[in-house]
């Protein structure tokens, strides 16, 4: 018994240690996070990840929407480059090298791997309308990757696996069908007392910089409540609650409120 709290002991004081010598803050916004990953790793993991879909995918090399989107894209890099090197973060550029690519699928969807590779569903075309519509999705995806948000994820889903590999040896002694039990109500717990909660401001995060982003590029940040509005017909009907992402209903409020004013007030003062 002793062993067993001395081990346990000993790897919630590791996981104590680790997260404090990890923790960061997110660019403009200020908020501490874990980042366990090393960045030129994760980097390196999701460039291979990269060009698998891209060979496994068909890619729209020409044509005004791939152009388009050449064209948000770099703009918008400007813009982020910009704003790391004004605000003292720099060093966050280290692991960038950008690549913008427009993919045929009909997913209405976009995203953007760890070092600024982003690629665009031709599916999600028809709710972006036009340039100022990609800006608002490409400006959210390359949010992501600022701040650091798959690091952030990654390194969530490793603490919770080693507090499970705790929990385990502290129900040993336990049958193994209520083992089963606890595991799995530790798993619901997990789900949707602690990840997912993250995951939803990750989200909002990534509303609230992608917007200045855009706008500093040079786009109208009102076209992210069109856009979301779009969005909204295709919605999964998730109750907030259970849902990675905010209600519709939420992140259009907080974008007309709060990140379209403070996005105008950034590019204000950058120009």
């Amino acid at each position: 018994m002793k062993t067993t709290k001395t081990l346990i002991a000993t790897s919630v004081l590791f996981l104590m240690l680790t997260v404090i010598s990890s923790c960061n803050r997110v660019p403009i916004t200020g908020r501490k996070q874990v980042s366990l990953l090393p960045e030129s790793e994760l980097t390196a993991m999701s460039l291979v990840e990269y060009n698998n879909f891209l060979n496994a995918n068909q890619v729209v090399n020409s044509g005004t929407n791939s152009a388009m989107v050449t064209r948000v894209g770099e703009k918008i890099a400007r813009s982020v480059e910009d704003v790391l090197r004004n605000s003292g973060n720099a060093d966050l550029l280290e692991h960038f090298d950008w690549e913008f690519h427009l993919v045929e699928s009909p997913e209405p969807n976009a995203w953007c791997m760890p070092g600024g590779k982003v690629v665009v569903y031709t599916g999600i075309l028809p709710y972006t309308k036009d340039e100022d519509g990609l800006a608002v999705v490409m400006g959210h995806e390359v949010a992501h990757a600022v701040a650091r948000h798959g690091n952030e994820r990654m390194s969530q889903q490793l603490l919770a696996s080693t507090g499970f590999a705790a929990l385990d040896i502290a129900m040993a002694n336990k049958p193994e069908q209520t083992r089963e039990l606890i595991l799995l109500a530790a798993g619901v717990g997990v789900s949707t007392g602690a990840l997912l909660p993250f995951s939803r401001l990750q989200e909002s995060e990534a509303d609230r910089l992608g917007l200045i982003f855009m706008t500093i590029a040079g786009y109208d940040p009102e076209a992210a409540v069109a856009f979301w509005q779009r969005m909204s017909v295709n919605g999964s009907g998730l109750p907030e609650f259970l849902s990675t992402h905010p209600s519709h209903e939420t992140r259009i409020t907080d974008i007309e409120n709060e990140y379209i004013p403070e996005a105008r007030t950034y590019a204000n003062t950058s120009n």
